[in-house]
């Protein structure tokens, strides 16, 4: 009896249906808009960046510290494993989802970072309570509050949308309850997290139109508050002021180091650097080396070409952000939008100008690029909330009648 023919039947079905899988997946990004991908392109660029930069910047100290010269990038890369999924399935959520959440998110966020500055969990790092300590693990509730206050004032924009002319109706509620958040911030002493929170929340109502005149009064009040903290510390107001001290060139005391290492890193890369992998500041030389002063590793190792170039994606980043801002339809949208610009790009012109002295030392990292994982996921997910709102609604609807026209016009043929 003759075999039975040998029948390719089901590896065409799975080949098959492998290829329908991956034009599925495909034509998810390709009905995208190109700010949605000038948006999503230039972040992973930076986080990319990032995990080198932090590689190099903390693996001197990640090997007397923890042991290992890798163990610090390898903690940074298993957060961003999980940040840019995350960051992927928050770009997919309807503008609804975020709305009902709003209140509870930003509720649940306020009681954490109630834990840390009011209980025994709560723990202090450089000068700073800012940290919360659950089960071995340390995390910081303030960034969470971040992401809640750009949801929530997105929510409360939309539902306030005729009344923002009205301060009493329309602005003092938003003051209050932001207020209300950032002042538990203020309650750890963290001035440089206080000053992004404050100015991503007055930048976002400026850019989405609320007029100048009632903004005025909270920032001049903000800035009293701010003052009134900063010199209630003698330790916090030498490193404030240090930045303008005369003999801060030359002197090498504790509030001068930091500052003076910073520019000597930058001023041993020159033009072209010293080479990735090859500086001598992070020899435990620099503090915060691989987080608040990674930019000055970045200057000497990549000079100022790779420092120009790091500016130029955080500009391009800003690009991206004001493209789908401008392009935004519900106030929802622009809102968002508006404080994750605010937030992203004002914390990385703070903390670079800190590292050129333009600024005093502040404490906060490059967004994105910094060793930080707490920061990494939060900032990720706000932008992943923006490349939500990026999405065009319509765009998948005219692919679908664009193939089907095709697919129609194969058949009459």
């Amino acid at each position: 009896m003759a075999a039975p023919p040998r029948t390719t039947r089901a590896p065409k079905a799975e080949a098959a249906g492998v290829s329908a899988a991956r034009i599925r997946l495909g034509r998810v990004f390709r009905v995208e808009s190109k700010d949605y991908f000038l948006l999503l392109g230039t972040t992973l660029f930076l986080v990319v960046f990032g995990l080198v930069m932090v590689l190099s910047s903390s693996s001197v100290e990640s090997n007397l510290e923890d042991g290992g010269f890798f163990v610090q990038a390898t903690r940074q890369g298993l957060y961003a494993l999980f940040g840019i999924p995350i960051m992927l399935i928050a770009s997919r959520m309807p503008e609804r989802a975020w709305m009902s959440v709003a209140w509870p998110l930003l509720i649940v966020s306020c009681a954490l970072q109630l834990l840390v500055v009011a209980t025994p969990l709560g723990v202090t790092v450089g000068g700073n309570t800012n940290w919360l300590a659950i089960g071995g693990v340390q995390f910081q509730p303030s960034e969470l509050i971040k992401v809640a206050l750009v949801i929530w004032l997105g929510l409360i924009v939309t539902k306030k949308q005729a009344q923002l002319g009205d301060f009493t109706h329309g602005i003092l509620p938003i003051l209050l309850v932001g207020g209300g958040a950032i002042g538990l911030v203020l309650l750890g002493g963290d001035l440089g997290t206080v000053m992004i929170m404050g100015g991503m929340l007055m930048g976002a109502l400026f850019l989405i139109g609320v007029r100048i005149r009632l903004l005025l009064p909270p920032v001049l009040l903000g800035l009293a508050v701010f003052v009134m903290v900063a010199v209630s510390s003698d330790s916090r107001m030498r490193r404030i002021t240090a930045f303008v001290r005369e003999n801060c060139s030359t002197a090498y005391d504790d509030d001068c180091w930091q500052i003076q290492h910073g520019r000597f890193a930058l001023a041993n890369g020159g033009i072209f650097g010293v080479g990735l992998g090859n500086s001598t500041a992070k020899w435990s030389w620099l503090p915060a080396a691989d987080n608040d002063f990674i930019f000055a590793i970045i200057g000497e190792e990549l000079g100022l070409i790779g420092a120009v170039v790091v500016i130029g994606l955080f500009v391009l980043l800003a690009v991206a952000f004001a493209r789908v801002l401008r392009a935004a339809r519900t106030p929802f949208a622009k809102t968002v939008t508006a404080a994750v610009l605010v937030w992203v790009v004002g914390q990385a012109c703070v903390n670079i100008g800190v590292v050129l002295g333009v600024f005093p030392v502040l404490g906060v990292p490059l967004p994105l690029v910094s060793a930080g994982g707490t920061a990494l996921l939060t900032t990720l997910f706000a932008i992943g909330v923006v490349l939500s709102v990026a999405r065009d609604p319509e765009a998948a609807t005219r692919a679908a009648a664009r193939a089907a026209a095709r697919a129609a016009g194969r058949t009459t043929r």
